[in-house]
């Protein structure tokens, strides 16, 4: 339960306190600072608390996007102030000052430096003019941004969020209320600001209201999230049936699953049901779902006498590569001014196509993301065969990957910005380095003369070529201890170059392309599929490594990245693995190691995540590209 404290005299007809016990807040009055200090102190220290002036006039909508968002730890509407426990001691302190400032008192003493505060009577900036307020709550808000404190300012748009101070004011102020209609908008923001043509045009416009009947019904974006996943997972399992009817039951389902994925995240931003777990299943379940399909679609063609088996793992493959892509730019830039962040002629030229609204949807269906990509797939699985489905959604994502790709580098080409050290620790944790590179790091010495990327590339080249030239062949395997070498190279120094962002992407692109070419040159029924989730489970490793960087939770613990070998260490066992073993001795160890790493990435980030979220981890959701 949260705790609402309502500060100045009681207006008659009011509906605020109604509508704060609505949003499930204990409410509770005070005659004045001092005694709101008094009641806050008696606020179990776990819990939300908000100082909301009696005054207020406003819609609900306003309210709750103040005062209930869990992503922050202190938020402020006009006329309202809300804490979470992370900024309780805060809240406290800048309601003990503003009771000394109105008792003439002294200020207790503070960390930080903030202003004297003015006795019996509060001024603060508003507008560059300094003014007078018996409001509160606006007092305590100062107080807070005087203490350094970062407190959220919801974009409130055509809602109303205001404390009238006279008759006149409170009348104007409740007919622009009950000109808004506050559902409308509530509705119209649980939809993604930027989102894909498909999922804008023919998913949002009816999925909204979906989320709105599953609030009211109390479900929660989780609960929506993990029947999202149950229905892709069945449309797999139809599409694995290897029959018409079972494709066309596929692809169908494939689209009611894309339904219930826009639900989730519309179902929390329209109840504001933000959680650290919920981001985590939300992102993780997607790449689930899509990979569970492949699998489904291979095994049907091969119930048709038709092996897709290295089609399916190649789409793996290039799509996990591509966000690879997407995460290492992203990271590689973040932290960067904002003045500088969209400088140079490459963002410029972007800037002015997007000024011409067709090309804004062009350029996102060209991508191919999540919305496109999933419905080009379901139609194509009702209509044509999987080995189509799969050639053209790998024809369709390389042209996307090479536009999204030659955008990155003419961007890093053109505006060379300073990488943070933040920047070039994500970079090296996105490149999943193992034991076999630490102990070159250790061991090596001298300079590096060639750019990361460049060694990055040229190792990738070699082993992946040598598995294409020899194949299982000890070639291949001194090749494969070569690209060991040279991605011990590439990492040595910080990852802060213009194109070092490129280093994590093609390490994956080696290590996926290694197992995909050994595995297709074996000849022996079972090798591909055992291939398909030993990638599939290292994928997911490298997937979570980019959402715990994305929650600003960390990197996974070392002994995890050892224990799995890193990238280098994987790609030299498969090496040596096949050279040693015949083909279906070679399916058995690939088996064994797909279950092994599973097991231990799995068990480790569902503790991790479990763990965070229980502990309270501050709320997060992604609003950014679209995946």
């Amino acid at each position: 339960m949260s705790t609402a404290i309502l500060t100045g005299q009681p207006v008659p007809g009011s509906s605020l306190e109604g509508d704060l016990r609505s949003l499930g807040f204990d409410v509770r009055v005070a005659t004045g600072a001092g005694d709101a200090e008094t009641l806050l102190a008696a606020v179990p220290e776990n819990q939300r608390v908000a100082i909301v002036d009696t005054r207020f006039v406003g819609h609900l909508h306003a309210l709750r996007l103040g005062l209930i968002d869990p992503r922050f730890p202190a938020a402020a509407v006009p006329g309202a102030v809300t804490a979470q426990p992370a900024a309780r001691q805060a809240l406290t302190r800048a309601l003990a000052r503003e009771n000394s400032a109105m008792t003439g008192g002294a200020a207790p003493e503070l960390p930080a430096p903030v202003p004297a505060p003015i006795e019996r009577e509060d001024r603060h900036e508003l507008g560059g003019a300094a003014t007078v307020t018996d409001n509160l709550a606006e007092r305590v808000t100062a107080a807070l941004d005087a203490d350094g404190v970062p407190v959220h300012r919801p974009e409130l748009g055509t809602l109303v969020a205001a404390v009238p101070t006279d008759p006149q004011a409170r009348n104007e102020a409740r007919q622009a209320v009950a000109a808004v209609d506050d559902e409308a908008v509530r509705l119209r923001s649980a939809v993604k600001a930027r989102d894909g043509f498909f999922t804008t045009h023919f998913i949002s416009p009816y999925s909204r209201y979906l989320a709105r009947w599953c609030a009211r019904r109390g479900l929660t974006p989780n609960q929506v999230t993990t029947a999202s996943l149950l229905t892709a997972l069945i449309a797999a399992g139809c599409a694995a049936t290897g029959t018409r009817v079972g494709f066309v039951a596929a692809g169908v389902l494939l689209i009611a699953s894309f339904v219930l994925d826009c639900t989730d995240g519309q179902l929390a931003r329209y109840s504001l049901q933000y959680s650290t777990l919920g981001a985590w299943l939300d992102a993780t379940f997607d790449r689930a779902k899509e990979y569970a399909y492949y699998a489904g679609l291979a095994l049907g063609a091969a119930r048709g006498g038709d092996d897709v088996w290295a089609l399916a793992l190649g789409a793996m493959v290039l799509q996990t590569c591509r966000h690879v892509v997407d995460f290492a730019f992203n990271e590689a830039n973040a932290g960067q001014p904002a003045a500088t962040a969209g400088a140079g002629p490459t963002a410029a030229l972007s800037n002015r196509l997007d000024d011409v609204g067709w090309t804004v949807w062009v350029r996102r269906m060209i991508v191919l993301p999540i919305g496109e990509r999933w419905a080009l797939i379901a139609v194509l699985t009702a209509a044509t065969t999987p080995r189509i489905t799969f050639t053209v959604l790998l024809i369709g994502c390389a042209f996307a990957a090479t536009y999204t790709t030659a955008g990155r580098l003419l961007r890093s080409v053109t505006h060379k910005a300073r990488r943070t050290d933040r920047a070039a620790r994500a970079l090296a944790d996105l490149a999943d380095s193992g034991p076999l590179v630490e102990l070159l790091l250790r061991t090596g010495r001298g300079t590096v003369r060639q750019a990361a990327p460049v060694l990055a590339l040229t190792g990738g080249v070699l082993v992946v070529g040598s598995a294409v030239l020899w194949g299982a062949g000890w070639q291949t395997v001194l090749c494969a201890a070569g690209y060991v070498v040279m991605s011990a190279i590439a990492v040595r120094r910080p990852l802060k170059g213009a194109l070092d962002w490129l280093v994590p992407p093609l390490f994956r692109a080696a290590e996926y392309g290694t197992v995909l070419v050994l595995a297709a040159e074996s000849g022996v029924n079972g090798v591909l599929p055992a291939a398909f989730g030993l990638v599939a489970a290292v994928a997911y490793h490298h997937y979570d490594t980019v959402y715990r960087i994305r929650g600003d939770a960390g990197a996974p613990p070392q002994w995890l990245v050892r224990a799995i070998g890193g990238h280098e260490g994987r790609t030299l066992l498969v090496t040596v693995l096949a050279a040693l073993l015949t083909a279906a001795q070679f399916k058995v160890a690939l088996t064994v190691l797909a279950v092994c790493v599973a097991l231990v990435v799995l068990s480790e980030s569902v503790r991790f995540w479990v763990a965070a979220h229980k502990g309270g981890a501050p709320a997060v959701h992604d609003e950014g590209e679209p995946a």
